[in-house]
């Protein structure tokens, strides 16, 4: 619907996937390209979790030139390989495998326990070199950035925690299981929010450890609504097309550790998603059938969000099958471990393979399918009237009973 351009504020949100992040790198590359005169990103409102959480505060330390922020992005992405996330060498990985051995074995007495699977300090290492923190309190006080936020999960509080920072007159928030935080982001806010649990170590902000944001994050459209949203564009990291229900009469196997891993993985990162944007449109549907005149003091306070949704048109774990031999022989052998061969389709492989093989293949289907809607993008980034919701069919399918 159509919005007074003045004050409108589009935000973003990309939500977490972990080497599927380089999808959205393609989305934003292709918006880049629909827009070559506006130097200033679209976007002044940018949430992000886990992965989406780095790509988000990448763009916001460079909101005044959009462009070389997808030039970054993109650059990284596409060079991707595994030994700059997480170290590959056969020394640390035999030592993690007989630590986690001794540590069972010996029941904590003899040995700590682990703290993760993996070792991620050399993701550390390349956040530190290739962000600009400072630029992003720049870019808010230049008028470029109304707002970033970073979703961590507390493990003392158990609450979903969105640091932001932002222009003044933002007020945090507090509710029963997500809060609000004003703060100056910087690494230790990226790497809670990447920090999978068992696979990446949690990580100690203000006294209390925080993991991956996804975790409890049940209303990830939630922060760039607090933050100010008018219009939210949300960039996804998986095909939902549901798949055919097994034949009850083929015998399947036991379903493997990778196999489970992956599947908590997948519902972690992109379930929320789905049940926000169904409240999002109850809420719209009732905004848009009551006349403003009987809104009354709650409804008054209330606003409808238009919202666009960006999903893959192919499912991520078929690319990550055809790149298997391209991971360091080190994690090959671990996976193997999990019950992952790379000869069937896999969750978990999908998540963790930074190599550029995969990554490439990622950006560049982001950036086909960003251009298959492009007329659609260009409306709603440039502040044009749009409908409420515009996303793949089968998701406005199963949105369609609250329209």
């Amino acid at each position: 619907m159509k919005v007074d351009q003045d004050n409108l504020k589009t935000g973003l949100v990309l939500p977490g996937g972990g080497a599927r992040g380089a999808f959205q790198v393609g989305v934003l590359k292709a918006i880049a390209e629909l827009l070559p005169n506006r130097l200033a990103s679209p976007f002044s409102i940018i949430s992000g979790t886990s992965a989406g959480a780095i790509n988000s505060v990448v763009l916001a330390t460079q909101a005044e030139r959009f462009s070389l922020a997808i030039e970054q992005l993109e650059d990284v992405w596409c060079n991707f390989h595994c030994n700059q996330v997480y170290r590959t060498d056969a020394a640390t990985m035999v030592r993690s495998s007989l630590h986690w051995f001794a540590a069972i074995v010996f029941g904590g007495m003899f040995v700590a326990p682990p703290k993760s699977l993996l070792n991620i300090s050399p993701l550390r290492s390349l956040l530190n070199s290739k962000v600009q923190f400072s630029r992003i309190q720049s870019a808010i006080d230049r008028g470029y950035l109304h707002a970033v936020a970073v979703t961590a999960a507390g493990y003392d509080s158990a609450r979903s925690t969105t640091f932001f920072q932002s222009r003044s007159g933002i007020s945090p928030w507090l509710r029963t299981r997500h809060a609000g935080v004003p703060s100056h982001i910087n690494t230790d806010h990226l790497m809670a929010s990447i920090a999978v649990p068992m696979i990446f170590p949690p990580v100690n902000i203000s006294g209390e450890y925080f993991g991956d944001g996804a975790m409890r994050q049940a209303t990830p459209l939630s922060p760039a609504i607090h933050l100010g949203a008018d219009r939210i564009l949300v960039i996804g990291v998986r095909n939902e097309v549901a798949l055919t229900p097994p034949n009850p009469e083929d015998a399947k196997p036991f379903p493997s550790f990778s196999q489970i891993a992956g599947y908590m993985l997948d519902t972690l990162f992109m379930d929320g998603l789905y049940s926000d944007l169904e409240n999002l449109t109850r809420i719209n549907q009732l905004m848009d059938s009551v006349s403003t005149d009987h809104h009354g003091d709650i409804m008054g306070r209330m606003r409808p969000i238009d919202t666009m949704v960006v999903l893959p048109s192919k499912d991520f774990r078929d690319v990550a099958q055809t790149c298997f031999k391209n991971m360091p022989k080190t994690m090959r052998f671990l996976l193997r471990g999990l019950g992952s061969d790379g000869e069937k389709e896999d969750r978990l492989l999908s998540f963790l393979l930074f190599e550029q093989a995969y990554t490439r293949e990622l950006v560049e289907l982001g950036y086909n399918d960003a251009m298959q809607v492009k007329a659609q993008l260009v409306d709603f980034v440039t502040g044009q009237e749009v409908p409420r919701l515009f996303a793949p069919s089968w998701v406005e399918k199963d949105l369609s009973m609250f329209q």
